[in-house]
């Protein structure tokens, strides 16, 4: 009898090392290890890029160039000058994003952006931190941000509200985002993979036919990729926008 695993299996975590404090559980699951992975992989990156600097650039340092040039245009697109400071913080996201995201696409691997929990929460880090951002620069002339200028007097409140809602919606737009892309890719991926073993163990036709969902399979595993850096690279950009809001009173 054949037992096919469900797609979401591999969106489970598991407690690799069990911490337990009253009725807290502080265990070091694989998605802490993946992270780890994840900082370590991007340290180790950028220590090759680094190794033997040449004028005529080696492999790891053209990559590292052409990551830092394109981090660089986000941050001076759409912050300008004024962003110079935030730049490696942004770089630094950027980053360990990207390495997140193409860890998870290793098999048997772990993918932490395709948790809402890790999404929802570095969202509202962002969102905390570009807020007090706001707050330091502009003192309480910061809010402002909620009521545009020459607005009638009788729509004040309603306009108050829409724009405070609207705001408040961007930590989860942006978390919804990132989980949704990368949950709905992989879990495509395992479910075309189930598909196309179990035709080549049905034996018959079925066996030949197979190849089919193989080559779809490649394909989506080449989409997911893209994927993979795209949205790395479009929460970096929105992150972006969101601190040129506060920084420019947009």
């Amino acid at each position: 009898m054949l037992i096919l695993n469900s797609p979401l299996e591999q969106f489970e975590i598991i407690n690799l090392i069990p911490i337990y404090y009253y009725d807290l559980n502080l265990s070091f699951t694989n998605s802490a290890l993946l992270m780890v992975f994840g900082i370590l992989l991007s340290i180790s990156w950028l220590s090759l890029s680094f190794f033997n600097v040449k004028l005529i650039p080696n492999y790891w340092q053209l990559l590292h160039e052409e990551f830092y040039f394109l981090t660089n245009n986000i941050v001076s697109e759409n912050l300008n000058v004024k962003g110079e400071i935030y730049f490696p913080f942004i770089f630094t996201l950027h980053l360990f994003l990207l390495f997140s995201n193409l860890l998870g696409m290793i098999p048997y691997s772990f993918t932490i952006t395709s948790h809402i929990a890790f999404t929802f929460g570095l969202s509202l880090s962002l969102f905390i931190g570009i807020n007090i951002i706001g707050l330091k620069t502009h003192g309480l002339n910061f809010f402002s941000l909620f009521l545009p200028r020459n607005v009638p007097l009788i729509i004040v409140p309603l306009l108050i509200a829409i724009e405070f809602l609207s705001y408040f919606v961007k930590v989860f737009t942006l978390a919804i985002r990132l989980f949704a892309n990368m949950t709905s890719g992989h879990t495509l991926l395992k479910i075309i993979a189930g598909f196309a073993w179990t035709m080549l163990l049905s034996g018959g036709l079925l066996s030949i036919l197979h190849i089919i969902p193989l080559v779809l399979l490649f394909i989506l595993i080449g989409l997911e990729l893209a994927i993979a850096i795209l949205q790395a690279y479009v929460f970096t950009l929105l992150t972006c926008i969101y601190l040129n809001d506060v920084l420019d009173l947009h």
